[in-house]
């Protein structure tokens, strides 16, 4: 009796495949992910004419890129979601926020004989103090997640937490899944950032933040924030009434 062969896992490394394929002129790169793929029946090959062989994503193949796509679209949404309700939230305490900038910052290398490296965070949320002292910014970096997966995987890079830390303190705001459970417990972040959840539509706090090393930000942070434009507060609303008003 043959011994049953378990079922191949695919993940998102078959799904890019997949697509690249799709978009491309078809030609095999014959190594495992394309051995898994078309033992899967989710490639074929083709023979042309001259003798050169080809692939093509099979109508199954075609279902799982729009699966894929649909699932990107529906985690993207929820996390672009979050990041917004943080953002409004920072907005609504008094500060000012901003979402998805590029920020220079510095992480230790581990070697005390050698100096950080520069590196570029992007923060899902960035807010300061609404203030006119420097001093008294206390910036803010708001982590949003809404996926273990995506926690898990973020947890392991080291150093764009030390980035995030460099800024200003760090928070990881963690969504629910599905069934309406948290994707992660406090005790699985770092003690040196701070957790927040997003339950039954609610933010709260579980853990706070150590207090920031960092009070006042380098001038080119000032310089990224004086180019863009933050997150629409309670204030600008406001504003705009008493404009209206004035007609």
């Amino acid at each position: 009796m043959e011994e049953a062969i378990p079922p191949i896992a695919l993940g998102r490394t078959h799904a890019r495949r997949l697509r690249e394929v799709y978009r491309s002129a078809g030609w095999p790169c014959q190594d495992m992910v394309e051995i898994e793929l078309l033992a899967a029946g989710l490639l074929e090959r083709l023979l042309a004419p001259t003798g050169h062989e080809t692939l093509r994503v099979t109508p199954t193949g075609l279902r799982m890129i729009a699966n894929t796509l649909a699932d990107n679209r529906d985690r993207l949404s929820a996390h672009e979601s979050l990041v917004e309700r943080v953002a409004t939230e920072m907005g609504r305490a008094g500060r000012i926020a901003w979402r998805g900038l590029m920020l220079r910052a510095q992480v230790p290398t581990g070697d005390s004989t050698q100096p950080a490296q520069w590196c570029m965070a992007k923060p899902d949320v960035f807010s300061i103090r609404n203030t006119s002292v420097a001093e008294y910014v206390e910036p803010v970096v708001h982590e949003v997640k809404v996926r273990r997966s995506d926690l898990l995987a973020d947890l392991r890079v080291e150093a764009k937490r030390a980035a995030y830390l460099d800024l200003g303190e760090c928070w990881y705001v963690l969504g629910c899944d599905a069934r309406g459970r948290c994707i992660g417990a406090a005790d699985e972040i770092p003690e040196s950032c701070g957790v927040m959840v997003f339950e039954k539509g609610r933010l709260s706090v579980v853990r706070a933040a150590p207090r920031a090393r960092r009070t006042a930000l380098p001038f080119g942070v000032w310089m990224v924030l004086a180019k863009s434009t933050p997150v629409a507060g309670l204030d600008e609303d406001a504003q705009g009434l008493l404009a209206a008003n004035d007609g």
